[in-house]
């Protein structure tokens, strides 16, 4: 048996067994709309079933969601505009349910965002979890391939995240989240040493968009948070130096690309104090791409947050901050020219926000949780 789905049966016997379902087998969260208030529940079922979801204040589940078309792959939307709550649920259909899990809806004094990337093992993530965020974003490169785990050619196979979930189920099923792409996020054959005649990459994100219900087409995508004045903005860049062959990775990203403008429109009509863009291409690299547009639209914001390299950094390009995570953080270091602080250890970024402040805090922190760096990113004005 292929080690990968050896890997996946038994975790997917774990999750079973915590998730106290015959029928279910794994459960996560993601935001769709962007709306902190509605949440997306998703999960996976051995045979079809209708999609229920059961939801309240507490495990008597005073509200129902029901979606009767049959499928093993399932998302539902529910609304929950109470803040600063614990909501309860529970997923199935019939007399088969998972066990009652929870989350917290909107805060209204301080909303904390974590943000991985480079996510190709177990990490030991007990200290992002005693940070216990209200969202986890990420940098890119969620898994390691798709290939690897379902086989050369298959762009529409999710089996490499639904093992992603299986590591982690009580962080994906009590924390919304809202990954951004890399190129292994979509390696549907093995890149090699030249670009072969097939592509290696699915730049589409067949698989992604599938199992991830995320804001807009899903490979590129905005999310705010209105009462703390955040708007996140993923965008789709990886592997740049590879557009035109058969190892190109992501979407254009030209003046005339479709991308380069929906960012332009975006960043024209923002109305947040705080602006993050999500992406996993190098810092530097971004920075003289489009004759130089797509830095001059980064600068409207806040900062940019990536997770291109195998280490932590912060640099400041002509005092605009720039982020680089890796969960794998033992790697080859390349410092941006404009780097200020620079480790190599396994990291993710902790992003605090507090009801009506002018500054956004952000941690650079181990695994271990000690805080690496920490910067203050005033308010846009």
């Amino acid at each position: 048996m292929n080690r990968h789905i050896a890997l996946i049966a038994l975790l997917s016997v774990s999750a079973f067994a915590s998730l106290g379902s015959a029928q279910v087998q794994r459960v996560w969260l993601t935001h769709q709309s962007a709306d902190p208030s509605k949440v997306v529940v998703h999960w996976t079922t051995v045979s079809p079933t209708e999609s229920v979801v059961r939801f309240g204040r507490d495990s008597h589940y005073a509200a129902e969601v029901r979606t009767a078309c049959e499928r093993t792959l399932h998302q539902v939307e529910i609304e929950v505009p109470e803040n600063d709550a614990v909501y309860h649920y529970s997923v199935g259909a019939g007399n088969d349910w998972s066990k009652d899990a929870t989350f917290k809806s909107c805060p209204t004094d301080e909303f904390r965002i974590a943000v991985v990337a480079n996510w190709h093992s177990k990490a030991d993530l007990s200290a992002l979890m005693a940070d216990d965020v209200h969202l986890l974003t990420t940098g890119g490169d969620n898994i390691s391939s798709i290939w690897q785990t379902c086989g050369e050619g298959k762009p529409d196979c999710t089996a490499a995240y639904e093992a992603l979930i299986d590591r982690y189920p009580e962080l994906f099923r009590s924390t919304p989240f809202m990954p951004v792409l890399g190129n292994h996020d979509r390696e549907i054959r093995p890149r090699g040493d030249r670009p072969p005649p097939e592509p290696v990459y699915d730049v589409d994100a067949t698989a992604f968009r599938r199992f991830f219900a995320l804001p807009g087409d899903e490979w590129k995508w905005t999310f705010e948070i209105p009462d703390f004045g955040i708007k996140l903005i993923a965008l789709d860049f990886n592997h740049i130096s590879d557009q035109g062959t058969t190892w190109q990775t992501c979407h254009p990203i030209d003046r005339d690309s479709e991308q380069f403008k929906w960012y332009g429109e975006v960043m024209n009509a923002l109305n947040s104090k705080f602006v993050l863009t999500l992406y996993n291409e190098r810092n530097s690299t971004m920075r003289s791409q489009a004759g130089g547009g797509w830095n001059e639209l980064f600068r409207r914001g806040s900062a940019c947050i990536t997770g291109f390299g195998h280490f932590g950094e912060r640099a400041e390009a002509d005092g605009f901050p720039m982020f680089n995570t890796s969960l794998s953080g033992r790697g080859a270091k390349y410092p941006d020219p404009k780097s200020l602080v620079l480790h190599n250890v396994n990291n993710y970024l902790l992003i605090t926000a507090r009801k009506g402040s002018d500054k956004l805090v952000i941690e650079l922190k181990g695994l271990d949780g000690k805080v690496l760096d920490r910067s203050e990113i005033a308010a846009i004005k």
